[in-house]
């Protein structure tokens, strides 16, 4: 009894702190169809926020190995299923052969039997949040339930939550209350829709045990269409994550975007709009729209994970990566990129009116690696010094300038290449003109083509070039075949590097 107090004065709590946004954009309801949702209006606190931290954090911790996609690949003994229902004999998966090896059979020890292993002993969701603001993140968009169907947040429609079980916390309840005391907004994603066809059902496993059907979901012919009670249970828990925790932002992994699920699109999408309207606050829903258009442009904000756009887009955008190499969720052999890596995606993504959201995994105590804390440290140091090129910013007529190509689409990241002190992006705020340049040139100067004299992008003369965090003047010329600016002995700071030029005419950057 006293925990069920403790709970729901922690939720009131969460939710009397909720800031009211001063400027909404969206203030009349929306019906339930495409054509009123087209309506929509993207938050002005989206485009200016620019960067969020992504949270997975699950059981799939505990074992911390392949991925978080752990749960599914620890039952794939001899066969894996495709999309089309067809059956690949390609033997055991690593992760299945592990499981046996280090915890048995799988009718002993089934995904199940990792929870009560899951404490989350050195959670503490005050140091969490006071590391991604540090980071320079102002938005976090923790997982409140992923494929396994563990859920992280004190749900009303499973008894499979953090709550009840493993940790015995609310995760996301925690996480809210502190990201509000902070003035950071948050949201909380959700990848439910795929538990209907993650596990393996076969004899032997204990996904066949009806006494536990409320996790795997009840056995069925594999890819076969989610029924009707799996998808009123889907409703359902959506549904609670909106009312109970007030989300800024409601993230969509892929499978909602399956056939059976779309009638539910709209109904999603205009309750969480007229929610965010009797709350006084503008919210955002994301979507990836992998291969089906689950939400129409013009209704959502769009997620592109692991990839970016290639030019600028009109409509904010986000891209969705992770500090991590080979798993969102931490495993033992994480591999993470390195920070010069991650403030370039950054750049390039804002550039195009885009966001990053970058995520950490945390282990299954609760704490984050250091390697991970290091590369989130550093982004934060970056920003603290060329934060006015981000925060705020638009882009400017064209995103770039140089000669290395970007991968584009889902999944493109590792077809990527370094980029040079020869590429520039290009950000616009306050009547300024931020160039970035993407690496310190080993001459000492910058040539930006984009900026000579008669450019057909900038018709004005320059009037002054500053480089942000560095205090005297510069020497800088803008001639016939480039804009000269020749750096200070002294680096402002790692990776990228800002300068900000004023015009002599500002209605250029119209």
């Amino acid at each position: 009894m006293r925990n069920s107090v403790t709970l729901l004065l922690f939720v009131l709590l969460a939710s009397c702190t909720v800031q009211k946004d001063k400027k909404m954009v969206n203030k009349i309801s929306f019906d339930d169809n495409w054509e009123s949702l087209q309506q929509y209006q993207e938050p002005e606190w989206f485009k200016d926020a620019k960067f969020g931290i992504f949270v997975h954090w699950g059981v799939y911790a505990v074992p911390a190995n392949s991925s978080e996609w752990y749960p599914r690949f620890m039952y794939m003994d001899s066969v894996v299923w495709n999309p089309d229902g067809e059956v690949s004999k390609i033997g055991a998966t690593q992760a299945n052969k592990y499981h046996l090896k280090t915890y048995g059979t799988l009718d002993k020890f089934g995904y199940k039997d990792f929870i009560p292993m899951f404490k989350g002993e050195n959670f503490n969701a005050k140091e969490w949040v006071q590391l991604f603001k540090q980071s320079g993140a102002k938005y976090i968009i923790p997982v409140a339930d992923h494929h396994d169907g563990f859920a992280m947040y004190n749900s009303k429609h499973t008894r499979w939550n953090a709550v009840n079980m493993g940790p015995k916390k609310d995760i996301l309840g925690e996480l809210t209350k502190e990201a509000r005391a902070n003035k950071m907004k948050i949201g909380a994603s959700t990848h439910f829709a795929f538990n209907w066809n993650y596990y393996t059902y076969k004899e032997g496993f204990d996904t066949v045990d009806p006494n536990f059907s409320d996790l795997y979901s009840r056995p069925h012919p594999h890819y076969a269409p989610a029924d009707q009670e799996f998808l009123a249970h889907w409703w359902d828990r959506t549904k609670d994550i909106i009312d109970n925790y007030k989300p800024d932002l409601l993230y969509f992994d892929f499978y909602s975007d399956k056939e059976e699920f779309t009638s539910y699109h709209p109904k999603i999408a205009s309750y969480l709009y007229n929610k965010g309207i009797e709350w006084k606050r503008d919210v955002v829903l994301q979507s990836k729209n992998y291969k089906k258009i689950t939400f129409p442009e013009g209704t959502h904000i769009l997620d592109i994970e692991r990839g970016k756009m290639a030019d600028i887009s009109p409509r904010s955008w986000q891209t969705c990566t992770s500090i991590g190499t080979n798993s969102w969720g931490y495993v033992k052999n994480w591999k993470s990129k390195d920070a010069n890596t991650l403030i370039d995606d950054l750049v390039d993504i804002v550039s195009k009116n885009g966001n990053m959201l970058l995520n950490v995994g945390p282990k299954a105590d609760g704490t984050i690696p250091a390697d991970q804390v290091a590369i989130l440290n550093e982004i934060g140091d970056w920003l603290s010094i060329n934060g006015k090129a981000i925060y705020g910013s638009r882009p400017w007529k064209i995103f770039g300038d140089g000669p290395t190509e970007v991968a584009t689409g889902h999944h493109s990241e590792d077809s990527n290449t370094t980029l040079t002190a020869n590429d520039f992006r290009f950000t616009t705020n306050n009547g300024r003109l931020y160039t970035i340049a993407m690496d310190w040139p080993r001459s000492g100067e910058l040539n930006i083509q984009a900026l000579k004299l008669g450019s057909e992008y900038t018709l004005a003369e320059i009037k002054e070039v500053t480089l942000l965090g560095h205090d005297t003047p510069l020497t800088w010329t803008q001639g016939k075949d480039d804009l000269n600016v020749v750096l200070p002995k002294e680096k402002p700071c790692d990776y990228a590097f800002v300068l900000e030029v004023k015009f002599k005419n500002e209605k250029h950057l119209m």
